[in-house]
């Protein structure tokens, strides 16, 4: 079960005028699931994306660069998503069926297939079976609705546990503008993207440049601000879609209203990505590693990502055990060759208060392993840690590692 996370209601996701979402159970995997998702954007519209780091980074991912370069972030038409397969490692075979499925959903919108933007999930090292998946393509354009993001948000999950979805509104000059998200991912989450898919709508109008900058800018804090293992996979992507529709137009930055969108935009995807986090494979806590006083904010996230990572400290958290040496160990390995760790400190908090465990080098003088113990027993904890070296400052989110992750990734391809 996912730490105190669940999906929000069909009526609560709203509609984004613009876009609309439609499903089919192709069978790519296994038969009889939804698998099969089309996004269909509206003409004059900005699309952006962020993807995987990965150099082995899967097909898909390489043909939505390619297309969304040729087009400089407009003139998208439609998205489409499977699950079960993720397309990766599968050499030129694999950018033969991504290139074949927009293809054949080009044909079927009357747009170019470079219009389209492909996306796989799933196993990889295994040929997606494109005819499968071409032949459940009028079932999801049949399926298209602007109130559809619910049935989407399932349609896109592996191990997830649950749907992850959100959506925020905000008022401009009498004007409302609707942003609507789904997100995919449980496990092989890592920074720089993980396995995982986020897809954002808003009625807003951005203009291409200012929101691919913007989406970069939003990726950091959100989706490249979590690890749940380590691992980053081959197939992460995150796009934003700006229909413009709801009449309020920004193409600098510099208007009115930029930064109440802006924060909403990352007010979504951040939702988005503490949600994969919280539905961590086997996750029954939700940390968050804030780091402050480091001289540079790369320092600060090199220090949260350490500890983040630590699989002593997660299984430290998993059993509520305040083995507490393991966090100043990992700070210690972080990578900063001139830290001082006389003048480190470091708290432990939850709802039942916040304690300093560390400081002078070792453990605070006050600090007890029961007051360690009954913060760590909460399902919600923060890792305060001040480097005491600047005013820089870098969170990241994560989750502890308990026997099921072990079980649930053992058994992924049964």
């Amino acid at each position: 079960m996912p730490v105190n996370y669940q999906t929000p209601a069909p009526e609560a996701l709203l509609p984004v005028a613009g876009i609309r979402l439609g499903v089919a159970a192709a069978g790519i995997r296994k038969k009889d699931r939804k698998d099969l998702t089309v996004i269909a954007v509206a003409p004059g519209a900005s699309v952006a994306g962020v993807f995987t780091q990965n150099r082995f980074c899967a097909a898909p991912v390489q043909v939505c660069r390619a297309h969304l370069a040729e087009h400089g972030n407009a003139d998208i038409r439609a998205l489409v998503i499977n699950t079960g397969i993720a397309n990766a490692g599968t050499g030129e075979q694999g950018l033969a069926a991504s290139n074949t499925t927009c293809t054949e959903l080009a044909a079927l919108l009357n747009v170019d297939a470079s219009q389209i933007l492909p996306f796989s999930t799933g196993v990889i090292l295994e040929p997606l079976p494109v005819d499968t998946l071409v032949a459940g393509l009028p079932a999801a354009l049949a399926d298209l609705d602007a109130n559809h993001w619910h049935a989407a948000a399932h349609a896109i999950m592996t191990t997830d546990t649950v749907a992850k979805a959100t959506s925020r509104q905000v008022s401009m000059n009498g004007t409302t503008v609707t942003i609507t998200g789904i997100s995919k991912g449980a496990g092989m989450i890592k920074p720089n993207m993980a396995t995982m898919l986020g897809f954002m709508g808003t009625d807003a109008g951005i203009a291409p440049a200012l929101l691919a900058d913007t989406l970069k800018r939003i990726a950091d804090e959100s989706f490249n601000a979590i690890t749940v293992d380590g691992d980053t996979s081959t197939n992460d992507s995150f796009i934003a879609m700006a229909t413009g529709q709801a009449g309020v137009q920004f193409s600098t930055g510099q208007e009115a209203g930029w930064p109440e969108l802006a924060a909403a935009l990352l007010a979504v995807a951040q939702e988005l990505a503490q949600a994969i986090v919280r539905d961590g494979e086997g996750a029954t806590k939700f940390m968050t590693i804030a780091v402050s006083g480091g001289k540079t904010r790369d320092e600060c996230r090199a220090v949260a990502y350490a500890v983040g990572h630590s699989p002593l400290v997660k299984t430290a958290f998993f059993a509520s055990d305040p083995n507490l040496g393991r966090i100043l160990a990992a700070i210690g390995y972080a990578g900063i060759a001139d830290l001082d760790v006389d003048n480190i400190r470091v708290w432990l908090a939850s709802a039942a208060g916040e304690t300093l465990v560390a400081e002078h080098g070792g453990r605070a003088a006050a600090y007890t392993e029961d007051q360690g113990a009954a913060i760590m027993a909460d399902a919600e904890i923060t890792i305060r840690i001040d480097l005491a070296r600047g005013n820089a400052q870098a969170t990241v989110w994560t989750c502890d590692f308990s026997y099921d992750y072990v079980k649930i990734n053992a058994d992924y391809r049964s």
